[in-house]
């Protein structure tokens, strides 16, 4: 965990924002796979990491804002929990850590509310992601679950939004140790991706580097020849000469901050000219992406930006025909194009996005355009010093989406079909990387992963030791 004076401040000035009434603030438990036992690796609700610090399953927090009161409900460990587990240090002792006095066993938890309730007062809530937490409201404030997330304070988000958004140093340099886990992650999967060697080889070694760094994968690898299907999870294929694998992957630093990296490998060790000639258009629209991000500057304009670079490259190629601009507007690139340029990053790999992606990404004004592609993209809201963005435009070749496209003539005053069939198991490029917004710019954050076609080459053609 950070300093105490950390989440001390944290809270401080969440009451400063919401100003009234109680807060409640629901940890996860652990949840079992396929029997009580047998349990997923734990991992803490992260706005209550954000405000709390502590990383252990069983626990709740009210903040009492009118009352000035801060509270952690949670249970000791028994004599039992202790033969399986070992010792752990008191809930006490682990909250005046984190600048809490005030702890209580779990069920106390609902004692306050309960007395909060009779009094008529409010009790904030954010959205909840896990079905067990949904009964826990239903227990705690009498919310049926099917109406628990019509019920969530837009004021507390709108908080928790404002906080989470703007990364301290202290955050940054957790999102820098995790860059570090990614770049030897990808560098490996450099290393490893030669014919015959299956997709999930790979996989595992870039997992078993994040668990070796004591931290582990920010989200399922996405590692695959065929890159086209944009979060593909399937490891099964034999890599073979010719082939270009996608690799999406990133990694928690040990206070959970997330990288999120996308390198596109030639698993020959070489690009053929045609994978060259798409992959340089990839390239530059993400050089010019980043070139874009500085503060004051709508990310929805920098992802306009990043299309027309790319439909601008695939005309050059003949596979787009007609006036760029106006096949932007009309949404021809998203044949190619299917997906938003980024989103926010930190103790999520989508940060925040179980509060809802339109709060995180979007305002009162600058609002989600509802067009395929568009729709995708999950930041359009002006940037400002201190977000952590990724930039991870791609083109994709998803030969179903072709078919259907195709058969309606869709766009046909803009792309040429003819020339897409020939394109049609090329599979996909993305290259991808994570962004500070600066006073002045953007910082490219982490060690530099090799990116151009030279650097992919020559660390392809190396060997493991």
């Amino acid at each position: 965990m950070f300093a105490k004076n950390v989440y001390v401040q944290r809270r401080k000035r969440l009451r400063d924002q919401v100003q009234s009434a109680l807060i409640l603030f629901l940890g996860n438990d652990d949840s079992p796979m396929n029997y009580p036992d047998n349990q997923y690796p734990f991992r803490q609700d992260s706005s209550f990491l954000y405000f709390f610090g502590l990383d252990c399953p069983g626990l709740a927090a009210v903040i009492d804002i009118d009352q000035g009161k801060e509270y952690v409900f949670g249970d000791d460990l028994t004599v039992d929990d202790i033969i399986w587990m070992g010792p752990q240090p008191a809930l006490q002792e682990k909250c005046q850590q984190v600048g809490i006095y005030e702890t209580a066993s779990l069920d106390k938890v609902q004692v306050v509310l309960r007395k909060a309730a009779e009094q008529g007062r409010k009790v904030h809530f954010l959205p909840q992601y896990r079905p067990e937490n949904i009964l826990r409201i239903e227990q705690l404030l009498g919310i049926h679950p099917s109406v628990v997330q019509d019920n969530v304070s837009e004021t507390l988000i709108k908080a928790v939004v404002a906080q989470r958004s703007f990364k301290t140093h202290e955050e940054i340099e957790q999102i820098e140790a995790a860059l570090d886990i990614s770049y030897e992650m990808q560098t490996t999967a450099m290393k490893m991706s030669k014919p015959g060697v299956c997709e999930m080889e790979v996989a595992g070694a870039m997992e078993g580097i994040a668990v070796s760094r004591g931290g582990r994968l920010s989200f399922p690898t996405i590692f695959s020849v065929h890159g086209e299907t944009l979060h593909n999870h399937y490891y099964g294929n034999v890599m073979k000469e010719g082939d270009i694998a996608v690799n999406d992957s990133g990694a928690e630093s040990a206070l959970h901050y997330a990288s999120d990296i996308t390198r596109t490998i030639p698993v020959s060790g070489k690009f053929s000219q045609r994978q060259k000639e798409i992959y340089t258009i990839v390239l530059d629209a993400q050089e010019k992406a980043i070139e874009a991000v500085k503060p004051g500057v709508e990310f929805r304009r920098v992802h306009r930006l990043a299309c027309t670079i790319l439909a601008s490259g695939l005309k050059e190629l003949g596979l787009m025909k007609g006036n760029v601009e106006e096949a932007v507007d009309a949404g021809a690139h998203t044949l190619f194009f299917q997906c938003g340029l980024g989103h926010m990053l930190g103790l999520d790999v989508h940060d925040m996005e179980g509060l809802g992606e339109d709060y995180v990404g979007y305002t009162d004004t600058i609002k989600r355009n509802p067009e395929f592609g568009w729709r995708s993209l999950r930041l359009g809201k002006a940037l400002e010093p201190g977000f952590v963005i990724t930039v991870e435009p791609g083109l994709y070749f998803i030969p179903e989406l072709i078919d259907r496209w195709k058969a309606e003539q869709r766009h046909a005053q803009y792309i040429n079909y003819g020339v897409v069939e020939e394109y049609r198991d090329f599979g996909g490029i993305r290259l991808e990387d994570d962004v500070l917004v600066t006073d002045n710019g953007n910082t490219v954050l982490g060690k530099r992963i090799p990116k151009t076609i030279d650097e992919v080459e020559a660390m392809s053609s190396l060997d493991l030791p």
